[in-house]
């Protein structure tokens, strides 16, 4: 006989993921569309690396990341903000992680664009795409990686730093070859990927203390680890 309704357990979520990254993943191909419908495609919105020197990079270094070349990239992006999303938008979870969350992913954003920027100064090619911001997802929920308990592997720690490697590795074969599906032809931005994988590693700690639940003072110690959660 099987129990009464109301003390079966409920059935597990298909997608088990918070609302603020699905948001985020949901966002890219809505975006685009809306881009789609626009003049110029979308390209007034792009970044170009010497607009930082001649002093018109606002607001291009931002709007860049809400654009895409095409439903190809705008999904490999959706898809990787959508795996590496959670483990961020979890560890800053709240209200307050909620908007943390979304900061940390613009500011990795506005990082890896503006590091593309300083490695290619004399380009007026246009930079767009989510890649560095989910790039700096990733490099936080490297962090995390193989931990249950909330706590950041430190920087030094040879998991993160061999998982890292081979990640910034496969991107510069990727980028320098252009072996990305659906991308042939269109140059690989792997530099800013980089510098957004390398600002989220960074950021990730001091971000959670910043807008995680509260947690003891922030330290730094000869291993470079993060508070504990």
């Amino acid at each position: 006989m099987e129990p009464p309704l109301s003390d079966q357990p409920p059935p597990d979520r298909i997608l088990n993921a918070p609302a603020v990254a699905v948001l985020v993943a949901a966002s890219m191909p809505a975006l685009y569309w809306f881009q789609e419908q626009l003049p110029d495609g979308g390209l007034s919105l792009a970044f170009r690396p010497s607009s930082l020197w001649d002093g018109y990079w606002w607001p291009g270094i931002l709007t860049s990341m809400f654009i895409h070349e095409n439903w190809t990239h705008v999904a490999m992006n959706a898809v990787g903000a959508l795996a590496f999303g959670p483990p961020v938008a979890r560890l800053v979870g709240g209200t307050k992680g909620v908007v943390g969350f979304l900061l940390f992913y613009i500011a990795c954003g506005l990082v890896a664009a503006a590091g593309y920027g300083l490695v290619h100064p004399d380009s007026f090619g246009a930079l767009v795409g989510a890649s560095g911001a989910v790039f700096g997802l990733m490099g936080g929920a490297i962090r995390l990686l193989g931990r249950r308990d909330g706590c950041l592997r430190a920087l030094t720690d040879r998991r993160f730093l061999t998982t890292a490697a081979a990640i910034m590795g496969v991107n510069a074969v990727v980028g320098l070859l252009g072996l990305a599906p659906g991308m042939q032809g269109a140059q690989i931005a792997w530099e800013a990927h980089a510098f957004g994988f390398v600002c989220g590693a960074l950021l990730i700690g001091p971000w959670t203390k910043a807008f995680g639940p509260s947690r003891e003072a922030f330290d730094s110690p000869p291993e470079l680890r993060d508070p504990e959660a």
